[in-house]
């Protein structure tokens, strides 16, 4: 894929990285999974797994930590991306 086809998984990369300095972060453009169901488009970038361990998510619920994501990447959810699926830990769990 090109940096092109790749710019919505960047976006996501880079805010995450920036809000939350994560000890791991990985982020999986699972869009061709999903082809013919809800939410996909030609070219992809609509369904993503997000996998990411920060300090930040420490005493937090998973219910908090999602809203924390969701509101970082509020512009990405309403331009297109469809689906997130996240798993947010932090450090030693």
């Amino acid at each position: 894929m090109s940096a092109t086809e790749n710019r919505t998984r960047q976006a996501i990369t880079k805010k995450l990285n920036e809000a939350f300095a994560p000890e791991s972060l990985d982020v999986i453009d699972e869009s061709h999974l999903h082809a013919g169901h809800a939410g996909h488009r030609p070219g992809g970038e609509t369904h993503f797994r997000v996998y990411i361990v920060s300090p930040a998510f420490e005493g937090k619920s998973r219910i908090d930590r999602h809203r924390m994501i969701n509101q970082v990447l509020a512009d990405e959810l309403t331009a297109g991306v469809h689906a997130l699926a996240l798993k947010a830990q932090a450090p030693g769990e």
